[in-house]
């Protein structure tokens, strides 16, 4: 009888996080942030909260909450479309 080989440790705590992180659509906004606005948004703004369907978006400095403020008509379809689901209706930018 064969023994399966071991599973990698990264494997092992991927699946762990996977059922230990909560369903909340703010979570499900910070898995999928990067993807959706791409790496250089994403390196100077979090998404910090969300309340019915209002997402707050904490950015680094207040060029970058402008920007985002005015991008907004963009990045809500982005992350909608990358979510699934139409659960963001507003981003609220500030600085942090």
């Amino acid at each position: 009888m064969r023994r399966p080989a071991p599973r990698s440790l990264s494997a092992a705590l991927d699946g762990l996080a996977a059922t230990l992180a909560p369903v909340t659509t703010l979570a499900r906004v910070q898995e999928i942030w990067e993807r959706a606005t791409g790496p250089a948004i994403a390196s100077a703004a979090r998404p910090s909260a969300e309340r019915d369907g209002v997402l707050t978006v904490t950015c680094e400095a207040a060029v970058w909450a402008q920007e985002l403020h005015m991008m907004a008509g963009d990045l809500v379809p982005a992350l909608n479309a990358a979510l699934g689901a139409e659960a963001i209706r507003e981003l609220r930018c500030r600085v942090g």
